[in-house]
């Protein structure tokens, strides 16, 4: 019935919380399950809303007018300074390779159970579709913050996107609120 289930993570609790039932399933079914991290291309470094390669959207290139404050800009010798690193592909290496590092570990806790782990950049629940719509994926089992009110409705729900816009089923574990108190 089931050949291919996405579970989508970031490692967090909320996330976590639906992985007992993605390893039943895969263990049922005997199906792959696919562990995705995907990577907010929100994030600095990525290009969203604009720039390029060398300059990602935000930031100023080192051919625009030299900047009053030392927040952003080029230097004038091609490298672009910020606050958090010299260079805007350090922190998307970092946020990648964090990201690979969290699928490869959860997929490691599947024991028996078939997986593939992966990282997509992108808004996360587009991306998540996306990888579900390339991958022939069955279903989607998906944690949740347990936000609710205010709180969902000001940071949005990347589970409540994916629902309203799946084509497979998906099913959302909420997690404690204990667990995510913490985070």
């Amino acid at each position: 019935m089931y050949t291919d289930i996405l579970y989508p993570t970031d490692g967090s609790a909320g996330a976590s919380a639906a992985f007992d039932h993605a390893l039943e399933l895969g263990e049922q079914y005997g199906a792959t399950v696919h562990v995705l991290h995907a990577v907010n291309s929100d994030y600095v470094g990525y290009m969203a809303g604009g720039g390029s390669e060398d300059v990602p959207s935000g930031m100023m290139s080192e051919t625009e007018a030299e900047p009053e404050t030392g927040m952003m800009g080029g230097t004038g010798n091609g490298s672009q300074t910020g606050m958090m690193a010299e260079d805007h592909r350090e922190l998307k290496d970092a946020l990648e390779r964090h990201a690979t590092s969290v699928v490869e570990s959860i997929a490691g806790e599947f024991g028996d159970v078939d997986t593939v782990a992966t990282v997509q950049v992108g808004k996360p629940y587009e991306a998540i579709l996306e990888y579900v719509d390339d991958h022939d994926i069955d279903m989607i089992v998906m944690g949740t913050h347990g936000r609710s009110g205010l709180d969902r409705y000001l940071l949005g729900s990347v589970a409540e996107k994916v629902v309203r816009m799946s084509d497979v089923p998906v099913v959302t574990i909420r997690a404690d609120e204990d667990e995510t108190a913490s985070e």
